[in-house]
């Protein structure tokens, strides 16, 4: 039998009227509690954060960076053919193995956009901060300082980056998301939360210098829902890595990390708290194939993707790129 539920005659405004009342009966920490337990509940429905993999996973493209230019290997065809030899001398390029180890002091950015990003945590860069949302200006300015360390933990530390315990994130994390977070690092497929943070799969690479490149936006906005009322901040960042394949220099390569979510800061018995409402990321070139929540890194002497990639190119380096469905997509050279 199918019905439709209307909203009639009054009987919304009644129902809404009942509701309200029922909630207020809650005092602040079980409303606290009941939260945190619907946030459990989104997780199993994508949210709030949607896997890593499964949101925009990017084809398994690799970028061969050689001393005469970037080669750019999509299985099984040649996209891009290599350039022809200059007359001029060749600089030194990213991963490739050179004899004189002075000369090899060039930026495994150069030639490329994340050349001109900020180095690490610098271009993490917070708005000013302003009273908003019933807020004061010093609490949201609390609450940005903290999504900062939360964006420095979760994409910056090293210790998670090659594939340890997010120490440092789950530290930062509100305590009501903290044990959420911490028992899902255990979870299989969307319950994992691993792709919260960036963490390479263990043994997969090493970082190919100290330098990580950050770009992006930070923009901040007052928000009203579901009875929670404060500032809402909305991220959209890149963030580059050089890695390399462990004990193998020449096989280095830039990694590209896109991500997107928003905080929420607000507070609730006093208590100020930055929360993680939405939270959403892929990589290139990375493998699609893969549901642990780490990130696999795709070299050029990789084991060929089982996943099929759909869809034009993208640019990776492309900030404003809109968020798709999931799926393996293509990806041009990073």
């Amino acid at each position: 039998m199918m019905f439709a539920m209307q909203n009639g005659d009054g009987l919304g405004d009644d129902l809404d009227s009942r509701f309200s009342e029922l909630v207020a009966q809650f005092d602040a920490g079980e409303q606290r509690r009941m939260r945190a337990s619907a946030a459990k509940d989104a997780r199993a429905a994508g949210r709030p954060r949607r896997v890593r993999r499964g949101l925009l996973a990017v084809a398994a493209v690799t970028a061969v960076i050689t001393g005469a230019g970037a080669v750019v290997v999509f299985r099984p065809d040649l996209l891009t053919p290599r350039p022809g030899v200059t007359s001029e001398p060749a600089p030194v390029a990213f991963g490739e193995p050179v004899q004189d180890r002075a000369s090899a002091a060039v930026s495994p950015f150069a030639g490329s956009p994340a050349e001109r990003y900020a180095d690490g945590i610098a271009g993490f860069a917070m708005p000013e901060a302003k009273a908003l949302g019933g807020l004061s200006g010093k609490d949201v300015a609390k609450g940005l300082e903290r999504a900062r360390d939360l964006l420095g933990a979760a994409f910056l530390d090293r210790q998670t980056l090659l594939g340890g315990e997010p120490a440092a994130f789950t530290k930062l994390l509100d305590r009501d998301q903290r044990t959420w977070f911490r028992d899902g690092l255990r979870g299989k497929g969307e319950d994992n939360t691993r792709g919260w943070v960036t963490s390479f799969a263990p043994g997969t690479v090493e970082l190919a210098g100290d330098v990580i490149k950050v770009h992006g936006t930070t923009t901040l906005s007052a928000f009203k829902e579901k009875g929670l009322e404060g500032a809402k901040a909305t991220i959209k960042y890149l963030v580059v890595y050089a890695v390399r394949s462990p004990g193998r220099p020449g096989t280095a390569i830039r990694l590209v990390a896109h991500q997107t979510g928003t905080f929420q800061i607000y507070r609730e018995s006093g208590r100020l708290i930055t929360w993680i409402d939405d939270w959403s990321g892929s990589t290139t070139p990375a493998r699609c194939d893969t549901d642990d929540g780490y990130v696999h890194p795709s070299f050029d002497d990789s084991v060929p993707d089982t996943s099929v990639p759909t869809g034009p190119q993208e640019n990776p380096y492309d900030l404003d790129q809109p968020e798709k469905g999931g799926g393996c997509r293509r990806s041009e050279s990073t």
